[in-house]
């Protein structure tokens, strides 16, 4: 699973502009979340988007990635991951993952958010809130985590217990390294393997993303050769940051306050990137 890829270390000045991009990423999303509402199309979540990349002077790493043709990927419903924007009007009661990132001077930001549109149902408002937490659990985890295989561990462990079985982890789509490309060594799997992974050292960015359904974890790839839906049309959620581990500790990349405030619920404390 992880391969004998090369794996990218950053310098903290490296990381530092890694910063930069992941703070243009979560304004961008901030957007795209707020404009999210019934009637709303994709393709406008898409442009909105867009908007706030040039606003920052930063570029897409979405757009024309092996052919992609938008800025973020949305994912409403049953569909899981990959989702291309377009014209039809979301409705009230819908799910949607909003997936984006920014290039910063050759840096790489990627992060996701599940939003509810309307008067969602319970089940998917507990969907996304759950696999919003075991994204923090997998962060919080590699903290202190000697290897990346820690990081699914921690996230299965805390849905097995918090859900009963309620809900399934995609393990066909895991998270990644990132640095000068989007998607870099070493896998990031979102649940418990035999292999332990590379060790996590200073100078490695992560991005860590798990995906829940309420049914199968069986996916299908439509004729468009991107969107992954469910098999069995079960709702998908999914929450990506990304994250940086340097010689005081981690810092995750995609949230301004270097995700101070959540993981402080979890004893977890956080480091600013060293000068």
């Amino acid at each position: 699973m992880f391969g004998r890829r090369k794996i990218e270390y950053k310098t903290n000045e490296q990381l530092r502009v890694m910063a930069r991009a992941g703070v243009v990423t979560s304004r961008a999303l901030d957007a795209a979340v707020t404009a999210t509402a019934p009637g709303v199309t994709t393709a406008q979540l898409d442009q909105t988007f867009r908007e706030v990349l040039a606003e920052n002077h930063a570029t897409s790493n979405f757009l024309g990635y092996y052919g992609f043709p938008a800025t973020i990927c949305a994912s409403p419903n049953d569909i899981v991951v990959h989702g291309i924007p377009n014209d039809e009007p979301l409705r009230d009661g819908d799910i949607i993952s909003i997936d984006g990132g920014a290039i910063v001077d050759g840096w790489h930001g990627d992060s996701a958010r599940t939003v509810l549109v309307g008067n969602a149902s319970t089940q998917d408002q507990e969907l996304s809130e759950m696999t919003r937490a075991a994204m923090w659990h997998g962060i919080a985890a590699a903290a202190t985590a000697g290897r990346v295989a820690e990081i699914g561990a921690a996230i299965e462990d805390f849905v097995r217990k918090e859900s009963g079985g309620t809900y399934g982890i995609v393990e066909d789509y895991v998270g990644h390294g990132i640095g000068t490309e989007m998607h870099m060594a070493p896998d990031v799997p979102n649940y418990r393997t035999r292999d332990s992974g590379p060790r996590l050292k200073a100078g490695m960015a992560l991005a860590i993303e798990p995906m829940l359904v309420t049914g199968s974890t069986e996916t299908v790839i439509l004729d468009d050769d991107w969107t992954v839906k469910t098999i069995d049309g079960s709702h998908a959620s999914q929450w990506e940051h990304s994250v940086a581990f340097h010689r005081d500790g981690i810092w995750v990349l995609t949230a301004e306050d270097g995700g101070a405030e959540e993981l402080a619920a979890l004893g977890v404390s956080v480091a600013p990137i060293p000068d």
